[in-house]
């Protein structure tokens, strides 16, 4: 009964001891074994002892348990934004300096290949290299003032055109914004000048052609008033006219405020009006 006992002691003893291992190694390999991805993350798996990156499964967010050897590799799968500085030149070989903001994410089907072929690092390695290339070559094509008025977003509309067109990389460019274009001084000072020259110039020949627009409307106007003049000469005799004083005359006399006093005839044979009481 004893060794019965002792037995019982010995296996309880190596049941605590293989428990407190077994919590110990849990508790060490916990982090490697238990892995969560978040809200807006991936995963990519490598198998260190059976095939390496599995290219055919993308791994969705929640709780995934995997062989602490094995490694699991989480991407931030949501728009990221990257502000970023560079020096360009222009078609005259002018430099100057530009501050872009680049949006962008990876592609989700293509994770496994992205891990594979790049690696998490693709920011430094894809994205920012095809923006730079593709800003240089286009800066490359344009003069210092079409830079310099920038109207409309015209180079960040260039980019990302051409952007739309590199190869497959496994990752999005969704937009670059060009945020600021800064020119050495003296240049800077010299676009304004003439920019403001040419304006002058444009305000100078509107001037000219509203005043040449006035001339014009004065000349037609007075046209008209000559044209009118001439048709009503043209049908007006002494008749008419007698008849239209004839017709003034009895309005003024049938009115109730006026009192009408005829002394002989006008030089028309018309009534002579010398005054009324109101």
């Amino acid at each position: 009964m004893e060794r019965i006992r002792q037995f019982l002691r010995e296996r309880q003893v190596e049941l605590i001891i293989g428990g407190l291992i077994f919590s110990f190694l849990l508790l060490f390999f916990g982090p490697d074994i238990f892995i969560t991805i978040k809200a807006g993350e991936a995963g990519v798996l490598y198998r260190r002892f059976f095939g390496g990156t599995v290219r055919d499964k993308v791994y969705g967010e929640g709780l995934h348990v995997i062989w602490p050897w094995d490694k699991l590799q989480v991407y931030n799968i949501r728009v990221q934004e990257k502000q970023h500085k560079l020096d360009v030149m222009d078609k005259t070989g002018l430099q100057f300096h530009l501050d872009i903001s680049i949006q962008f994410h990876p592609d989700y089907d293509a994770l496994a290949l992205l891990h594979q072929l790049v690696g998490p690092d693709y920011l430094q390695k894809v994205v920012l290299p095809s923006v730079e290339g593709v800003l240089r070559s286009t800066a490359g094509t344009l003069e210092t003032q079409e830079l310099y008025a920038n109207e409309n977003g015209t180079l960040a509309k260039i980019v990302n055109q051409s952007l739309s067109k590199i190869g497959e990389k496994f990752v999005t460019i969704d937009d670059v914004i060009i945020r600021n274009i800064e020119f050495p001084e003296p240049i800077r000072m010299a676009i304004q000048k003439k920019r403001e020259e040419e304006q002058l110039a444009e305000a100078y020949v509107y001037r000219l052609q509203r005043e040449e627009d006035e001339s014009k409307r004065k000349l037609l106007e007075a046209k008209g008033t000559k044209e009118a003049n001439e048709v009503v000469n043209t049908s007006l005799n002494s008749n008419i006219l007698r008849w239209k004083g004839i017709e003034a005359t009895m309005s003024l006399a049938t009115s109730t405020n006026s009192k009408v006093i005829v002394i002989g005839n006008g030089p028309q044979g018309l009534p002579i009006i010398l005054g009324s009481d109101k």
